[in-house]
């Protein structure tokens, strides 16, 4: 199979693995309801995830899933696939499983020892290498989940609780992930007034795309909240404070989540320039 030819510097592999993308995508949104379906260059949002979503190499599927008929209208309308899941979910991750299990009903060959890719529905920008890596960390039997992160190079996204940081250690395991800056720089920023971006500066931002298996995603949902998880509100510290491994790749790919208006419109001139 593909995955035998990819090798982590262990020489630790899984076999016998596939792969599929699951895009969780609800309709209510505080900031901005209804933003899947917001144009964007004359498609849905959610069009744009999922068509570049589903140009990753090593994907045999690709879903939606989501509570909204209008959303699932909009992907089928388009040519993908979706599956309706329930509209009392707390976060993506519950509506991922819920979505994966009605996936194994429904199609065969499908199974636990499967990943999943966790694409977000308000990723525009997502790029189908980006997909492609977090399952290659995945041949390390040691990561229970693989995510990405990329340096950052505006001082802004350092100090801002919206762009979650994190660290790793040498071996790429992620150490922590937080709102606040880390690491912090103390001899160089006297205070969060003073913090800067900077070449040599290695501050990292997490890129919400994630890789587990199936196997890993059901006794994921079925942890209780963690304290860390409750404090920064970032469900990956849930995964830490349970001894789960995950395991981070460096990306050079931006992307720009969008959660308003404003967003939206930013990824629309990024995406005029770059066509």
């Amino acid at each position: 199979m593909y995955l035998d030819k990819y090798k982590t510097d262990y020489g630790i592999i899984k076999t016998d693995m596939s792969a599929i993308v699951i895009i969780p995508c609800r309709y209510a949104s505080t900031r901005f309801p209804g933003k899947p379906l917001q144009p964007l260059m004359g498609k849905p949002m959610i069009q744009h995830v999922y068509e570049r979503a589903r140009k990753a190499a090593k994907i045999k599927g690709i879903f939606v899933a989501t509570d909204s008929l209008e959303i699932f209208d909009a992907v089928e309308r388009f040519g993908g696939k979706a599956v309706i899941t329930s509209d009392r979910h707390q976060s993506g991750t519950d509506r991922i499983a819920e979505a994966f299990l009605k996936i194994q009903q429904m199609y065969d060959g499908f199974v636990e020892k499967d990943i999943i890719v966790n694409v977000q529905g308000d990723e525009p920008m997502i790029m189908p290498e980006m997909v492609d890596d977090v399952i290659e960390l995945l041949q390390d039997s040691r990561a229970s989940i693989g995510t990405l992160a990329r340096k950052i190079d505006r001082a802004a996204d350092i100090s801002d609780p919206n762009t979650v940081k994190v660290v790793f250690n040498m071996e790429s395991f992620a150490l922590y992930f937080s709102r606040s800056p880390i690491p912090y720089f103390r001899d160089e920023w006297k205070d969060l007034a003073h913090i800067r971006a900077s070449l040599s500066y290695e501050v990292y931002k997490h890129i919400g795309i994630y890789a587990y298996t199936g196997d890993f995603l059901l006794k994921f949902i079925e942890l209780p909240v963690s304290r860390l998880e409750s404090i920064e509100k970032l469900e990956q510290l849930r995964a830490l404070e349970n001894g789960y491994r995950i395991k981070i790749a460096t990306t050079m790919y931006e992307t720009i989540g969008v959660d308003t208006p404003e967003d939206l419109e930013r990824v629309e001139k990024c995406l005029s320039i770059s066509s």
